[in-house]
């Protein structure tokens, strides 16, 4: 496996690129739609996993063990359930629908999450990551949780704002590169223009239902790449469509991917494995998780 080499946006473009799926215990469905062959980045979002729904009435939900990233920001937005965060800070935090974790890794971090004990029986959500640019991409770590995001009700869709500004509204969500990011839901029949920057490439992805851009349809199971250059985005769906809509600036760097870290080159990604399987204190402890931490799979091109 290659590391997942970045490259920067286009012009306006209808490209429709099919997540590659998996199963994570419990019978969860993972949706990866970033990284992907056909596209990498979408601004600085580098990563973008849709998790769920999944039953876990009667199951542990979901268990990811302590495990370290470099070079980024994780973000995570539940739909259904709650997924508690503890991390190599000291910071424990429990999560739930309408609010958003952010941890900055920065020169390096782990963390673990989990369901809780007492959970409700459905599970369902986005797991993204933002590449931070090279001047903040050693900074020190840091976690944030933003119980409440703004809201917009707008052309029967609830718009909630989770990254940079739109429809009048800023997220309060600290960022280091020029980002939107959107979800919209819709409780009933709903049809919206979204005012779009033209120096920003765009992406969506349906989480729930179906919806209609610029005319085109698209469903869960697949990313719409929309391209630089558009003003605006006519969206419509019917009630349960639930949407995110990414956007930002091409980032302008070239980013290499390898596991759960961000770098710029393949030594230093490789640096990365050996320095937390050797326990390297750059990256902390994570104290109460109730398993083992995940060993780093080591890069092909690395020396044995």
């Amino acid at each position: 496996m290659e590391p997942s080499e970045q490259t920067t946006g286009a012009a306006p473009a209808w490209q429709v690129l099919p997540t590659r799926d998996a199963e994570l215990g419990e019978g969860m469905t993972i949706r990866r739609a970033l990284p992907t062959r056909g596209r990498r980045m979408i601004g600085a979002w580098c990563f973008l996993d849709h998790f769920g729904p999944v039953d876990v009435a009667t199951g542990e939900g979901m268990r990811v063990g302590p495990h370290p990233h470099t070079g980024l920001q994780t973000f995570t937005w539940p739909l259904a359930g709650e997924l508690f965060h503890r991390d190599s800070l000291g910071c424990q935090q429990l999560i739930r629908p309408g609010a958003v974790n952010l941890m900055t890794a920065g020169r390096g971090i782990s963390h673990s999450e989990e369901s809780p004990p007492e959970h409700v029986p459905t599970l369902h959500g986005a797991q993204l990551w933002i590449a931070l640019p090279e001047a903040q991409r050693h900074i020190e770590p840091a976690f944030e949780h933003y119980p409440a995001m703004p809201v917009v009700e707008r052309g029967g869709f609830r718009v909630t704002v989770l990254a940079g500004e739109s429809l009048g509204e800023q997220a309060p969500t600290r960022v280091y590169s020029p980002l939107v990011g959107l979800d919209l839901a819709a409780p009933g029949d709903a049809a919206l223009v979204l005012p779009l920057r033209p120096d920003f490439e765009y992406g969506a992805l349906v989480l729930a239902g179906e919806a209609r851009l610029a005319g085109g349809a698209l469903v869960p199971g697949q990313l719409l790449y929309l391209g630089r250059g558009r003003e605006s985005l006519e969206v419509s769906g019917a009630a349960g469509l639930r949407l995110l809509l990414l956007g930002g600036a091409p980032f302008g760097e070239d980013v290499l991917m390898w596991w759960n870290f961000v770098g710029r080159t393949r030594e230093e990604l490789a640096e990365y494995v050996s320095a937390w399987n050797a326990g390297d204190p750059r990256f902390g402890t994570v104290r109460g998780y109730a398993g083992d931490r995940l060993p780093a799979p080591r890069p092909p091109w690395a020396a044995a």
